[in-house]
């Protein structure tokens, strides 16, 4: 990649970052039009209970993170070997057709199974197309690199997702769909015409992939991952409750919290790309630690508009800076493994929204009030840092056992 000058470099990575904004927009788009797609595709169980229709509605958001979670780990140990370009141009146009899908399915089932379709390229995405931006970068700037790629998602929710969402509103879901498919459709021409051909990695296999699941630390970086972005999860799915009714701002001042949110991520982002460069564990600490702050500042704070949105923008920056830090780690730890481990990262953060979303939920259930998952966050921070510590620890015997002189019994007669 030496050739590039660094104009033809930077088209290259903005190419790289517009599939992420682009991915950020489906993902995040479907949370504001829930109340319309549940009107259109249930409408029975909508006339008898919004509240019903609109839950049952959210397995489209539960199908895409499943695609995403069954994706990751199985396109980027078949595909590692093909020529990276070639193959995130694929992946573009495999977003592009399962979005029209979703935008034309007509039934309710039918939408659902187009978003999990629609999921499955999300991680061999940002897996491939962070280690052809760590290429163009150059030694050195692996983290960067990664940052780079995820700053397109972080932007889509400053962005993006308010702009199309409210367009979805105002012309239907269906179209917001469609606006997002011809994000992917641009992203496709894009990657053909600006990113210069990367080739694959010829020795990889889908058994020398799949080696990486072998590795203890592997598995110890992805329940970091699960758990930090869970807690981050736990806050951010019931941000609009807690502005409302906490604060006490006004409905129509929640999109401009979700702003802030974004902002703080893009922000982040970068700065845990940075930080990552200097040692992916040491960086995994310090933004825990910033992290753990945030929540507990937002947790104290909440009822006040100015800590609400300080809060918020810390917690979105810190939780998107474990991000890129995270994987990494992951491609540190992983061996030749290089394409799954830079995928996997994401399965991991789609866990963690899962599973911070359910949380948070069952503690507002249980009467805690709309505070409570932010402590929950920061209750997850204990294992994660946990984790992290144990993956560290790890590490760190195996590199002592490598240095450690051969003991083995000198033979007698050698002496």
């Amino acid at each position: 990649m030496s050739d590039l000058n660094p104009a033809r470099t930077r088209l290259a990575l903005l190419a790289l970052a517009l599939g992420g904004f682009a991915i950020g927009a489906t993902e995040f788009v479907a949370m504001g039009l829930l109340p319309e797609i549940a009107r259109d595709l249930l409408p029975a169980l909508a006339g008898e209970d919004p509240e019903a229709a609109i839950a049952r509605a959210g397995l489209l958001i539960s199908a895409y993170a499943a695609g995403v979670v069954v994706g990751a780990p199985t396109i980027a140990a078949f595909a590692a070997r093909l020529p990276r370009t070639r193959l995130l141009m694929a992946l573009a146009a495999a977003f592009t057709l399962a979005t029209l899908a979703s935008a034309v399915a007509p039934t309710f089932g039918t939408v659902v199974a187009a978003r999990f379709v629609a999921g499955l390229p999300h991680g061999a995405y940002f897996g491939v197309a962070a280690l052809v931006a760590a290429q163009l970068m150059g030694p050195g700037r692996r983290g960067q690199a990664v940052a780079y790629v995820l700053s397109g998602l972080a932007i889509a929710n400053v962005v993006g997702v308010p702009l199309i969402t409210a367009l979805g509103q105002q012309a239907g879901w269906r179209v917001a769909y469609v606006v997002v498919a011809a994000l992917f459709g641009a992203t496709l021409l894009a990657i053909a015409l600006l990113v210069p051909r990367v080739p694959g990695d010829p020795q990889a296999t889908v058994r020398s992939e799949l080696r990486a699941f072998r590795r203890p630390a592997v598995w110890l970086a992805l329940g970091t991952g699960a758990l930090g972005f869970g807690g981050f999860f736990a806050v951010y799915s019931y941000i609009s409750p807690l502005a409302t009714e906490v604060t006490g701002t006004a409905l129509g001042l929640v999109p401009l919290v979700l702003v802030v949110v974004g902002l703080g991520m893009t922000v982040g982002n970068a700065w845990g790309g940075r930080l990552a460069d200097g040692g992916a564990v040491r960086a995994i600490f310090i933004l825990f630690a910033a992290f753990a702050g945030s929540l507990v500042l937002l947790a104290l704070t909440a009822s006040h508009p100015a800590g609400l949105f300080v809060g918020g923008f810390l917690v979105g920056g810190s939780a998107a800076a474990l991000s890129p830090a995270i994987q990494t780690r992951l491609m540190d730890v992983a061996g030749d493994s290089q394409t799954i481990a830079a995928a996997v990262n994401h399965s991991s953060l789609n866990l963690g929204n899962s599973l911070g979303a359910a949380l948070g939920g069952a503690v507002i259930a249980a009467g805690w009030g709309y505070v409570a998952p932010t402590w929950l966050g920061l209750a997850l921070c204990v294992p994660g840092v946990l984790l992290a510590w144990a993956g560290a620890a790890l590490t760190a015997r195996s590199a002592q056992c490598e240095a450690l002189p051969s003991t083995a019994p000198v033979p007698v007669g050698a002496r």
